[in-house]
């Protein structure tokens, strides 16, 4: 769309600085992440999968070393045996496994490490470790009396500041994603309402005038699974510690890519392949040949 055309669809938005805006006309939308979960936990329940609740502490591996065409000589291996320490309990469960799915969100950066991912010489495959930490975001609710009405999208400023309508009282849900500068301590999940003050509020209140009176109500805080490499999610198996696979590190879009994400996984484990859409470009080889997987306004 055109900034005409965007004034004319959206007569509440500012066009300045607009060269040109994309606009779904279908597909489009968003839901309760929290509903979707719990309805696909209760669906593979139904269909015999058991939920256990607890801490991983440590992997059981066997080793096998192989040299390969130019010389060096490389580990591989093979889990055999997780160690879950179970909620509210000093003790551990063993479970034998024949496949491990890291799918640890935040966290599977550290899981990597207690499988010996990453723990070998610097520059070599062995020593490529899996580049995914927590980062910490806010969001944001608050009320606009005179806000933008019922027909208002999920818009995405080129500041990075978004927000989208929340129910139906002229409330509204949105951030802003932090600059690498700027990133908050994830030790916690305290809410800066400062940020928004600072550093949401004024690119709000600039795209849409609307907002310059606005109330904050509420907010919270959690954690992107966030890849440091190319901030691109990590799907399939790990070339050294050859039964782990990946589904991590999607930096935000993991809910919007969780279907397409959990059937490549399953076509990889049950067929040896991707089969729908192939994913490779994905995998975790590209940290160790230097090969991003680059995204532009990722919020």
């Amino acid at each position: 769309m055109s900034p005409e055309q965007l004034q004319n669809k959206f007569p509440w938005i500012n066009t300045e600085g607009v060269a040109l805006a994309s606009y779904g006309l279908e597909g489009e939308g968003w839901f309760d992440p929290w509903s979707l979960l719990q309805g696909l936990q209760r669906k593979v329940q139904s269909m015999g999968v058991h939920f256990c609740h607890g801490e991983v502490t440590r992997f059981v591996s066997s080793s096998n070393y192989m040299e390969t065409m130019s010389g060096e000589e490389v580990t591989l291996k093979r889990i055999h045996e997780v160690h879950v320490k179970m909620n509210h309990s000093l003790e551990y469960q063993p479970v034998e496994c024949a496949i491990v799915i890291n799918a640890a969100g935040a966290w599977s950066g550290q899981i990597a490490e207690l499988a010996g991912i990453g723990k070998g010489p610097p520059n070599t495959l062995q020593g490529t470790k899996l580049p995914v930490e927590p980062r910490k975001r806010y969001v944001y609710v608050w009320h606009c009396p005179q806000g933008p009405g019922l027909e208002t999208p999920l818009i995405a400023d080129p500041s990075g500041a978004y927000f989208r309508r929340e129910g139906l009282g002229n409330n509204y849900l949105g951030g802003c994603s932090p600059t690498e500068e700027e990133e908050p301590d994830p030790g916690n999940l305290e809410v800066d309402h400062d940020f928004f003050q600072d550093k949401v509020w004024p690119h709000l209140a600039q795209r849409v005038p609307a907002f310059e009176n606005l109330k904050v109500q509420s907010a919270w805080a959690g954690y992107y699974d966030y890849n440091t490499f190319d901030q691109n999610g990590v799907v399939g198996p790990h070339p050294l510690v050859v039964n782990m696979y990946f589904a991590t590190g999607f930096s935000g879009h993991g809910l919007q890519q969780a279907p397409a994400v959990g059937r490549a996984v399953a076509e990889l484990v049950l067929e040896g392949h991707f089969q729908t859409i192939n994913l490779s470009s994905f995998c975790f080889s590209r940290f160790y040949l230097r090969e991003k997987v680059t995204e532009h306004n990722i919020l």
